[in-house]
């Protein structure tokens, strides 16, 4: 019987070693959850923001965050091309928000308005 169930767990770990596996958090009301995103930028820029975005049906509805200047996120700018950059701020789960599922879009835009990344992940709010 320690035979199989030695078997069973070996399978199961090569199949999670061969397959992407695909992790969604649960967010709880109440929390916060960090996001850390590294980047290599196209472009100089002086300024970076952060525009966060929760997709409902296909439907951007505006997210706001603490704070949305991605110079005061982990990043040092002036932001130089070609250099390397990680990103990190806090995604809030407040109380009021209802229990949902949706996709998080997550830009860091440049001095004109271009993004430097942009993300998207799915999130689950639990209450």
């Amino acid at each position: 019987m320690d035979f199989r169930v030695a078997s069973l767990c070996f399978a199961l770990f090569v199949l999670a070693s061969a397959e992407p596996v695909k992790y969604i958090d649960c967010g709880s009301q109440g929390e916060s959850y960090a996001v850390n995103v590294t980047f290599s930028s196209a472009v100089e820029s002086q300024t970076s923001k952060a525009v966060v975005h929760g997709v409902i049906a296909g439907v951007p509805i505006p997210f706001p965050i603490p704070d949305e200047d991605g110079c005061k996120s982990g990043i040092v700018c002036p932001i130089q091309k070609e250099k390397s950059y990680s990103y990190v701020n806090q995604l809030p789960v407040k109380h009021e928000y209802p229990s949902i599922k949706l996709v998080v879009e997550w830009e860091l835009k440049d001095d004109s308005g271009k993004d430097l990344f942009c993300i998207e992940f799915p999130v689950q709010i639990t209450s």
